[in-house]
């Protein structure tokens, strides 16, 4: 499924977005943890990870922050505290796992969390309903970051929130558009010379008496 982009995730459309949240997934669960994954541009296994904790306080209501722990992060190497946007927050509000629950999002048996291979199947039957193909889980990553980027984020600030090892390895994660190679190419037509731009008939031109030999 990600042959024609090398290996890398589908960047979703916000019209696919739309679908996948209205019509695809089927429970709150499953939304509050997609949107985790969007609204944070973490990683499937740090989401499905995360302990209640980390999201909620008591009685349901949410951190200002979400902590993703260095031990549950690729190649462990920091945590990561993400702001909870309101979009992010009107959707947590509707999902609340419990105070006795551990994990935020709990597994079968409520013995430990669900697993990042049940994740992605629920996330492809979502897209299967709404006749979405090529995304995966990683796709909520890839488009939050190449969001970021778009709307002109320094990849510092855009690395700090996506917990790359360097700038090297997040912008092999960000995609560049048809329409932005063609809009920066077009930013080249300040450089035309003003005026008008005439070049002399040479084969017209009698040579210059004082030239000849």
């Amino acid at each position: 499924m990600k042959i024609d982009r090398h290996g890398q995730a589908k960047i979703l459309k916000q019209e696919e977005i739309d679908l996948i949240f209205n019509q695809g997934l089927t429970n709150e669960q499953d939304r509050a943890m997609f949107a985790i994954c969007l609204y944070t541009a973490c990683r499937i296994n740090e989401c499905v990870s995360l302990r209640r904790i980390d999201v909620y306080e008591r009685f349901g209501v949410i951190h200002p922050e979400i902590i993703f722990r260095k031990g549950n992060t690729k190649g462990q190497l920091s945590t990561r505290c993400i702001p909870v946007i309101s979009d992010l927050r009107r959707i947590l509000i509707n999902y609340y796992p419990g105070c006795r629950e551990k994990f935020c999002f709990p597994g079968i048996g409520r013995t430990g969390h669900i697993h990042p291979d049940s994740a992605a199947r629920v996330f492809r039957k979502a897209c299967s309903r709404v006749g979405i193909r090529g995304a995966s889980t990683h796709s909520f990553r890839r488009t939050a970051l190449t969001q970021m980027s778009n709307a002109g984020i320094p990849l510092r600030v855009i690395q700090e929130i996506s917990g790359h090892r360097d700038l090297a390895q997040l912008q092999r994660y960000l995609e560049v558009t048809p329409e932005q190679v063609k809009g920066a190419v077009s930013a080249l037509s300040m450089l035309t010379p003003v005026g008008k731009v005439t070049y002399p008939d040479n084969s017209s031109t009698s040579p210059n008496p004082s030239l000849l030999p």
